[in-house]
């Protein structure tokens, strides 16, 4: 069985689909910023809930109704105050955060009757001007004259730095890309962070002081964990997930079988998007955000047929509804109950064949037996990243570790002695940008708590 729009109008892989207007358009804000009038509108609407079930339902516990009820005061400075506070990277999870699951989920106002309070768009309203204007909102502690190593320039890395220079400690943050921001750089939809923001927010970040950043340097080829342990006074890891899962299938490194994340990242770092090469016919093997990201960044670049394929259903999607039903009014089919078997291929990839799959009596996937084809010019892998196996080199056996990812504890301290983590690269993590700045957050506080009562001379690992 093949199962295709028509194999004959299958055009090829190349560049320039669409003008450059067209692109300019497709890749514009997603959700553009509220007017003044719009954002008091919205924030009226707020009914400033004691004990707000959408502040509970914040991974960083921003007082929503407290920032909401500031810019009704026409407050912005303080309502950004009361963000940032929480959640120094606020702007960007205005942005990306999947308000339609937590914070806007849990609001009162959420029914069938009504719509919940913007409150993303709202979040955004406050912290723009402030990131944007480069307004000054924290400053350093005195100097405590300690100083931290933190390995990683994502949000749990930025986020750990500032909140430690806050409390007067020196940061040397090492990060293996030229540019800090992590995936919010490189690895979030296009048209979901518009205007360079990633890097206006990290500027702002790194401008309370006491942070130097050292680029182009990677843990464990470059900079041996030991070292670090040795030579600063706590070392905080937030490496990410550098390695790529991959299919299993024979012939996957064949031209055309491209890593989602790695495209997504060229997409992001591309001076013009229309010089990206496209596919006509375009498959994405995945259920998460990184394929709803580069199946609804395919047709906006031109794809005429783009097809997203999941082995489980639309609830066992890692991708919100919401992302979903984006994909879907994005002109992305979504197929489920399907398992790539076999890459179909003559010079290059020509299309996937699949298995369809269901679930026994005992709850596991298996496939039926029943088999069918697509074809494409392009299939892009989004099956999940994993923690690249030289990143703690000598040193990975002395964590405790799951699945290849650290355990750590509500403080985010490893197993290992004035070391802590977080971010992806830490068990249980759920690859949101708003977790892994509390991550780094919590993490901070504990660093700080640490290093004082070592001052002290308590025994500050059982402290």
């Amino acid at each position: 069985m093949t199962d295709n729009p028509s194999s004959g109008r299958r055009a090829g892989i190349r560049t320039g689909r669409l003008s450059s207007a067209e692109i300019e358009q497709n890749f514009s804000d997603k959700y553009p910023p509220l007017s003044r009038p719009e954002a008091l509108i919205e924030a009226d609407r707020c009914y400033f809930c004691y004990d707000a079930p959408c502040t509970k339902a914040c991974p960083t516990g921003i007082d929503i109704p407290g920032f909401i009820q500031q810019i009704r005061s026409d407050n912005i400075k303080g309502s950004a105050l009361t963000i940032l506070t929480e959640n120094i990277m606020g702007g960007m999870c205005a942005r990306v955060c999947p308000t339609e699951v937590l914070c806007e989920e849990a609001c009162v106002r959420n029914s069938h009757e009504d719509k919940p309070v913007s409150i993303g768009l709202l979040q955004r309203f406050a912290t723009d001007p402030i990131v944007e204007g480069d307004t000054a909102l924290f400053c350093r502690a005195e100097s405590s004259g300690r100083t931290v190593a933190v390995v990683g320039g994502g949000p749990a890395g930025l986020s750990c730095a500032h909140r430690l220079s806050m409390l007067g400690h020196s940061v040397v943050l090492f990060s293996r890309d030229q540019k800090l921001g992590g995936l919010n750089e490189y690895g979030i939809a296009a048209y979901k962070t518009v205007n360079d923001f990633a890097q206006r927010e990290v500027e702002y970040i790194l401008a309370i002081g006491g942070i130097e950043v050292k680029s182009g340097v990677s843990l464990g080829s470059d900079l041996p964990l030991a070292e670090l342990q040795q030579e600063y006074a706590a070392v905080f890891l937030a490496f990410g997930l550098s390695g790529a899962n991959k299919l299993g299938l024979p012939n996957e490194d064949i031209e055309g079988v491209l890593s989602a994340v790695d495209y997504i990242s060229d997409l992001r770092q591309a001076a013009d998007k229309g010089d990206l090469p496209v596919g006509n016919r375009v498959i994405v093997i995945g259920g998460g955000m990184t394929a709803i990201d580069i199946a609804v960044q395919s047709k906006r670049l031109g794809a005429e047929f783009v097809d997203i394929v999941y082995r489980r259903g639309a609830v066992q999607m890692g991708a919100s509804r919401h992302e979903q039903e984006l994909a879907l009014t994005s002109g992305v089919s979504i197929r489920h109950w399907a398992q790539p078997t076999k890459i179909l291929l003559d010079d290059r990839v020509t299309g996937m064949q699949f298995e369809r799959t269901e679930l026994n009596a005992d709850g596991k996937l298996h496939g039926t037996g029943e088999i069918w084809s697509l074809d494409a010019d392009v299939v892009f892998t989004a099956v999940g990243q994993t923690l690249a196996e030289d990143v703690l080199g000598a040193a990975a056996g002395i964590f405790e570790h799951k699945h290849g990812k650290l355990l750590v504890d509500d403080n985010r301290r490893t197993s290992e002695p004035g070391t802590w983590a977080g971010g992806d690269c830490i068990f249980g993590h759920d690859d949101l940008t708003v977790t892994a700045v509390q991550d780094g957050k919590l993490a901070a506080i504990d660093i700080d708590r640490f290093l004082r009562a070592e001052k002290q001379g308590d025994n500050a690992w059982q402290t």
